[in-house]
């Protein structure tokens, strides 16, 4: 068993920020389930599977210039992580989007098993 530290949930941040597809699915077992924020169900919309994650995050990387998390805080319980976040994005357009986020990443055996994400919704 892989122990989850705070070197590893960064290594994990390091690949988002970089923008970067394959370092990012490098964290995260082929049988991965992401829970993104929205979506109809309690859990919002599930995407079950490597590949269906894969390109859930592809198409944020390609809609953006870029996309930042800065960590606001972490803290790490036996498999989980919880992670807060500022997110900001800048589109293509040159429109930015900011908000607050939180994820719970649950790991087995160093590999993201689940990703549950939370976030602020913004009003004009």
């Amino acid at each position: 068993m892989i122990a989850i530290n705070q070197e590893l949930v960064d290594a994990v941040g390091d690949a988002f920020n970089a923008n970067d597809i394959d370092a990012v699915m490098a964290f995260f077992a082929d049988d991965a389930v992401f829970d993104h924020a929205v979506g109809p169900e309690a859990h919002g919309i599930r995407f079950e599977g490597a590949d269906a994650i894969r390109a859930v995050f592809a198409g944020l990387f390609e809609k953006v210039d870029n996309v930042h998390w800065q960590t606001l805080d972490c803290v790490i319980q036996d498999n989980k992580a919880y992670c807060e976040y500022r997110r900001k994005a800048t589109h293509k357009d040159g429109s930015v989007e900011e908000f607050l986020s939180v994820d719970i990443l649950t790991f087995r055996n160093g590999l993201i098993i689940n990703k549950d994400t939370y976030y602020k919704q913004r009003t004009s």
